[in-house]
């Protein structure tokens, strides 16, 4: 879920940071400038984890900070593919469902990585499933027994494993024109969305799968 990334940059020290020990300035400057911040291709950084490198500082003119050229590890929350990971319904709508681990919520399971049979339910505002069904459509499915169906609510924990992720790096600003029209634009999408999947054993809430798990957790307390 976690990645240590090696990131090059020239981190400037203002002056009121001066009495402060060189590597512990830079640290708190690289955090500011870092964490939350998506990188194309590398992931949502976190925080510095350590210095590699640090050249000595320079005094640029008209600014008066001294200037260091770094090298340090990042950690960046990007799980593998495949992964399996921990993580909250934070809501459902026709199109799928949108996971949260907390701190990141464009994590996204579409229709179809949702277990079969399975539909939506519009008045609960959830999916459910519904096991050992012959049903196909939604329309058969809706029509089923709600003690027959297992939902996925929301703020439930799932386990999800990654199958993808995107990276989109929309130009911010007024629409553009073309040949004097306006061009109307897209909606705005996150800069960093995951793609994952719960349509198979082991995978989804939590509770359904607690039953069929072996007495390990009673063995490890023993």
């Amino acid at each position: 879920m976690f990645v240590l990334s090696i990131i090059k940059d020239t981190i400037a020290i203002l002056p009121a940071n001066f009495g402060v020990p060189p590597a512990q300035a830079l640290i708190a400057e690289i955090n500011k400038k870092y964490a939350n911040r998506v990188l194309h291709d590398v992931g949502l950084c976190i925080c510095a984890f350590d210095l590699v490198e640090a050249g000595e500082g320079k005094v640029r003119y008209g600014d008066g900070c001294l200037w260091y050229k770094v090298r340090f590890r990042m950690v960046v929350f990007r799980p593998f593919a495949s992964e399996v990971i921990l993580a909250k319904v934070k809501s459902s709508d026709e199109d799928g469902i949108r996971l949260s681990v907390g701190f990141f919520d464009d994590i996204y399971v579409p229709l179809a990585y949702l277990p079969q049979p399975s539909a939506f339910d519009p008045n609960e505002r959830a999916h459910f499933w519904l096991p050992d069904s012959e049903a196909t459509t939604p329309h058969e499915l809706l029509e089923s027994a709600t003690a027959d169906r297992m939902y996925i609510d929301q703020g439930e924990v799932v386990r999800a494993r990654m199958e993808a992720d995107e990276f989109y790096d929309d130009e911010p600003g007024p629409p553009k024109a073309s040949e004097g029209v306006a061009v109307k634009r897209e909606a705005r999408r996150a800069p960093y969305s995951i793609i994952c999947s719960i349509a198979e054993q082991g995978l989804g809430p939590v509770p359904w799968w607690k039953s069929a798990q072996p007495d390990g957790d009673a063995m490890d307390e023993e």
